[in-house]
């Protein structure tokens, strides 16, 4: 088991697996070391009660990379993603609904019940973020500038400072907006209705613990919108078999073309030996050495927790430790006996909305509330929720006539007494689903929660974050995780990173991963 490996790859999430796939399909010998006992990182699907299976954390899939569903054969190893047939479900009060349709046109006549105005702006607003979006999304898949790149990486910048310049001015101006204003202000400018301001603008506010009036918010929008499902961008679906699927499909993959994978392989140090880093310990006290490290795992970890400090500078140290990660997010699988009835939708069978994205957040305010009352109290009163019901698409969930509900629940702060308040706070979320559910907390039969406590424990999320970093203008692009380390190169020779808090950024899209490949290749 000592034996030298080309690349080691310490973590078996879709990132770690992405990224090991590109290494050993270009003929290197790779090893991936998970400490858990199933790959898939925070992408994994696992029975929370007797019959009754659910995406334990990562519960959609909408930014995948279609070059990485192609080049590692994802659907020919068993992956099927059906895409939701409503895009977003948004329940108001007085049996009122707002939906959000795959389809522009349709979703221009639903804005049209709420403002004439708002359904003549969506197309000019959607027209705007396609645009940019196709000068971003190229961005995503190169490294950014960085230290050490050389005329590589000055000729990139060009590129990318060309691309920019072919927009309009009014489009730049726009590009600064999307990157740098808040996503209230960015809604506000464009959409006059309440409700339709808070469907726009929830894609900015998942996964995200800051004041939707904080500079930088509206960048969420679009990092939602990298990815594609059927060959149409900003679309969302179910894996079938929940999404563990995505990271079996992969693992299959590896394991088709040669990439050893240990589980129950636990790391407590990278060894660093002459300033390079020469492999791992494990908590058994064997090692694993390779001429390569390559770390799916959150920033403050591996520098944190598994170097010593002596192999570090101070001031990257310290850079480190000011990160900010936290989402602030309560997780909850909940086991039910019954289809759930919406008060404003009610219906015995399965409708569109139950296979949508179920959001209760009516408007702006509501959700600003959330955010502030997380800041005041012990958390949200009446949280932002999204619910998604995937047995109404895939009944290998839950027995026939039953369902699982998923719900990522905002805003649950991390510095909380978890072990004693886990419970508690569920009763919360229950609460307010209630009041837009009929049937919601008499037709549940079991739950599983993970707090943000529960995230970092078991899945490494520092703090509960989903994307290890949060997405704030300090900490994209070129300051992912660190300033003039951003391009997956580490500062201790042969140390690569290739997780989310890497450019560019969280989700389940893999292009981390990717990109981290292509330039440990260029190295070895």
């Amino acid at each position: 088991m000592n034996a030298r490996d080309d690349v080691l790859v310490l973590g078996a999430g879709h990132n770690g697996l992405v990224c090991a796939c590109y290494l050993a399909m270009s003929g290197l010998k790779v090893r991936i070391l998970e400490r858990r006992d199933i790959v898939g990182g925070a992408c994994v699907t696992e029975e929370f009660h007797a019959g009754f299976r659910n995406s334990t954390t990562s519960y959609t899939v909408g930014l995948l990379d279609s070059e990485i569903i192609r080049d590692l054969k994802l659907f020919e190893h068993g992956l099927r993603i059906v895409p939701r047939p409503l895009a977003n479900f948004f329940p108001l009060q007085d049996g009122e609904s707002l939906s959000i349709y795959n389809d522009p046109k349709d979703t221009q006549r639903e804005f049209n019940r709420f403002s004439e105005n708002d359904a003549s702006a969506l197309p000019k607003f959607q027209a705007m973020v396609r645009e940019i979006c196709d000068v971003v999304i190229p961005q995503m898949h190169r490294p950014p500038p960085n230290k050490g790149t050389g005329i590589r990486g000055w000729i990139q910048t060009l590129e990318t400072t060309r691309e920019v310049m072919r927009l309009s001015i009014q489009r730049r101006r726009d590009l600064s907006k999307l990157f740098l204003s808040s996503i209230a202000d960015l809604v506000g400018s464009w959409f006059e209705n309440p409700h339709i301001q808070a469907a726009v603008a929830f894609d900015a506010v998942v996964g995200n613990f800051a004041s939707l009036h904080a500079s930088g918010t509206a960048y969420g929008l679009l990092h939602h919108t990298i990815g594609e499902i059927a060959n149409q961008r900003g679309i969302w679906g179910h894996p079938i078999g929940g999404m563990g699927e995505i990271t079996q499909a992969m693992l299959k993959q590896a394991e088709d073309i040669g990439v050893s994978v240990e589980t129950n392989a636990d790391i407590v140090e990278v060894c660093i030996e002459n300033g390079k880093a020469t492999g791992v310990v494990l908590a058994d006290g064997s090692m694993r050495r390779a001429r390569a490290i390559v770390a799916n795992l959150a920033p403050q970890q591996l520098y944190l927790e598994l170097i010593d400090r002596g192999s570090l500078e101070e001031d990257f140290i310290q850079n480190i430790e000011n990160l900010r990660s936290e989402s602030a997010v309560l997780r909850i699988n909940v086991a039910l006996s019954e289809l759930p009835q919406f008060v404003c939708k009610p219906s015995d069978e399965i409708q569109d909305h139950h296979q949508s994205g179920i959001v209760i957040g009516p408007t702006l305010d509501y959700m600003e509330s959330a955010y502030l009352e997380a800041r005041t109290k012990d958390w949200s009163q009446e949280p932002v929720i999204e619910m998604l019901i995937p047995s109404t698409v895939d009944d290998s969930l839950a027995p026939t006539g039953q369902h699982v509900a998923s719900l990522f629940c905002q805003y649950f702060p991390y510095n909380r007494d978890w072990d004693r308040d886990r419970e508690r706070a569920a009763d919360t979320v229950f609460k307010t689903i209630d009041r837009y559910v009929s049937n919601f907390s008499d037709s549940v039969i079991d739950r599983q929660i993970l707090t943000p406590l529960d995230l970092e424990r078991k899945f490494g999320l520092p703090r509960g974050d989903i994307f290890h970093l949060s997405h704030c203008p300090s900490q994209l692009w070129v300051n992912r995780p660190v300033f003039g380390h951003a391009a997956y190169r580490g500062p201790i020779s042969c140390l690569y990173h290739c997780g989310a808090g890497s450019h560019p950024g969280g989700g389940v899209s893999g292009i981390p991963g990717k990109n981290s490949a292509r330039q440990i290749l260029r190295d070895l």
